[in-house]
């Protein structure tokens, strides 16, 4: 089985979840869109086929944001074509609101920036098929289910996960390590950081703090992934 993962930066790597779909014999092809986030109109066209899952990432930018307008329509071109082919697809955080927003969601600015480590809350009725956390989360936008998905958790602020047919998306960061948080961090501005009311030093110490727990949540969540969604 191959998995194409989209990176949209460099820093967004897969982290754990590239390390678990390796440990279950998927081999990764890893995409990055934008090889320099100071000319976001530059970037590398998405394959069209030649695998079986399909990983959309984070990003340091939202779906509706003009900068990335060059390359967006392609990704959501594919992310649609490839749900409705019946090729799993996997979202996490803008990864998730571009999946929502391909099957006919929305996206917008949260009411709530959410960064840090929340537990989801299961939607009535439902029983996770993972844990409730804590998980991270670092994002500025929220989504709409698309037609037809279940939503299976959220916070008090917006959906966190939700499903649709072989197809999941998440606002949460199940990927997340010391390592992946460390290239954020390098990436990150002193003044966005105090606007964000967040440090350096606080989001790496609660990152190391929560990584081992993290990583089988994580690893969890790919393999229920690959051998129920998928599968289905």
């Amino acid at each position: 089985m191959k998995a194409l993962i989209v990176s949209h930066e460099a820093g967004t790597k897969p982290g754990f979840i590239g390390d678990r779909l390796t440990e279950r014999g998927v081999e990764c092809d890893l995409h990055v869109m934008v090889p320099d986030t100071s000319d976001p109109e530059r970037f590398e066209p998405l394959p069209a086929d030649g695998f079986d899952l399909l990983v959309i990432m984070g990003s340091y930018w939202s779906v509706y944001e003009d900068a990335i307008s060059a390359w967006i329509g392609d990704e959501l071109d594919l992310i649609r074509r490839s749900h409705e082919s019946g090729t799993p697809v996997l979202g996490i955080c803008f990864g998730g609101q571009a999946l929502a927003a391909a099957l006919g969601g929305t996206v917008e600015r949260s009411p709530e920036t959410e960064i840090g480590w929340y537990e989801i809350t299961p939607a009535n009725g439902v029983r996770l098929p993972i844990s409730a956390g804590p998980w991270m989360e670092w994002h500025h936008d929220r989504f709409s289910l698309p037609p037809g998905a279940d939503l299976l958790a959220s916070t008090e602020t917006c959906p966190q996960l939700f499903r649709v047919d072989r197809s999941v998306g998440t606002q949460f960061h199940p990927e997340i390590s010391v390592e992946l948080a460390t290239d954020w961090m390098r990436e990150s501005s002193d003044s966005y950081l105090d606007s964000c009311g967040v440090t350096r030093e606080g989001i790496l110490a609660d990152v190391s703090h929560n990584e081992p727990a993290n990583r089988r949540n994580c690893f969890d969540l790919v393999d229920w992934f690959l051998d129920d969604v998928a599968k289905s």
